[in-house]
């Protein structure tokens, strides 16, 4: 008995110690501004943690399921996979149909491009087609004026008229003046050249104005054998004139034949329309002579590989030039002055020639024109 009153005793006591800690502890100062908010914060950041902690992730899961009876298949994949997943698909698509899209307009523009260049291409095959045709119908019709040129001068001679005064101003063809007519043929000229629109009307309209030089030419013909009908009388026969040099023409202008012979080749469309020529080509024999027209300085003496062969430029002053192609040989220098009737060359066949001849230029101003006028 006396044991257990005093394990009661002991008891009591500790259980009165007990709370005055507890009473102490109960009394103690409170805690500074900071020590509230930092015990704050650290409970909420538990909180946080707690929730998600407490937070599942989702998942999405696909079964592939196969029409035996074989096994079914799972493919587990999370929220934010299937999201990057969705993302990269779509960006993909885009792509796709952006490279898909400029792949065929640049087709498309490919292919109207090159439709435009092969018809733009076809309408040029056919204005050159037409031009040639054209060219062709032009040499015709020089042709042509050439032959009722001829049969006039032969109406002339048969009764006794005189010569036409434009007699040789056509093209050329088969003027001579040393009394040969169709011994020598060598032609002749720069390499064969497609005529062009300008070559064209220029050879359009010499034709016009032949036409208008024969019409003249025949109505002078017809009154003078009106007026030789009338009279009874037939008048002296007058000759062609051919000489070399003329006295009374100033000497810086091209004047009379540069060579003997014979005009093989005239100016302008030839070779039935297939090729522009910008002089005349005179033919004659291996060595023949080739004389300046006019006085002048030599600006080009040599090989020409333009298909002139060896060749004489001469500048005359005021734009004027001429020019003489194949020659055999060339006696004078670049930076040479010449004379009207000097020697300048002898005939030959080189460059582009079938034959010994001389081609023969006349150039104003650098454009070729037709050198017969000045013959």
């Amino acid at each position: 008995m006396a044991k257990s009153e005093e394990q009661k005793v002991q008891k009591a006591a500790t259980a009165a110690e007990q709370e005055g800690v507890t009473e102490q502890t109960t009394v103690m100062a409170p805690l500074s501004d900071e020590a509230v908010k930092a015990a704050a914060e650290a409970e909420k950041a538990k909180d946080t943690k707690k929730k998600k902690a407490k937070k599942k992730q989702t998942i999405y899961t696909i079964k592939l399921i196969p029409d035996d009876d074989g096994d079914t298949k799972s493919i587990r994949l999370s929220e934010r996979v299937l999201k990057y997943g969705i993302a990269s698909v779509a960006a993909g698509a885009l792509l796709f149909v952006g490279a898909f899209s400029y792949s065929v307009y640049s087709t498309f523009a490919n292919q109207n491009g090159a439709a435009e260049i092969h018809e733009l291409r076809e309408v040029n095959n056919i204005q050159q087609e037409q031009l040639l045709q054209l060219s062709k119908k032009a040499n015709a019709l020089q042709d042509e004026i050439d032959q009722l040129t001829q049969l006039e001068s032969d109406l002339r001679r048969m009764s006794g008229a005189s010569p036409a005064q434009d007699d040789g101003s056509g093209d050329g063809s088969g003027l001579t003046n040393d009394g040969t007519s169709g011994q020598h043929d060598g032609q002749g000229g720069p390499y064969a050249q497609q005529p062009s629109l300008d070559n064209v009307s220029e050879a359009l309209d010499n034709v016009a104005k032949d036409i208008e030089k024969r019409r003249a030419s025949l109505l002078a013909l017809q009154e003078e054998l009106k007026a030789q009908q009338e009279s009874m009388g037939t008048p002296g026969m007058v000759s062609l004139p051919g000489s070399l040099v003329g006295s009374t023409v100033s000497v810086t202008m091209p004047t009379g034949w540069p060579a003997r012979g014979e005009v093989s080749s005239p100016y302008g469309l030839r070779w039935n329309g297939s090729d522009f020529h910008p002089g005349i080509d005179i033919a004659n024999d291996m060595g023949t002579p080739i004389v300046a027209t006019a006085d002048g300085t030599v600006t080009t003496a040599g090989w020409n590989a333009g298909g002139y062969g060896n060749m004489v430029d001469i500048d005359h002053g005021n734009g004027v030039t001429t020019r003489y192609g194949h020659a055999m040989q060339v006696v004078v220098s670049a930076g040479q002055h010449v004379r009207r009737g000097q020697i300048i060359a002898y005939m030959g066949s080189t460059g582009f020639s079938t034959g010994p001849h001389v081609h023969y230029e006349v150039r104003i101003n650098g454009q070729a024109v037709n050198p017969v006028s000045y013959l």
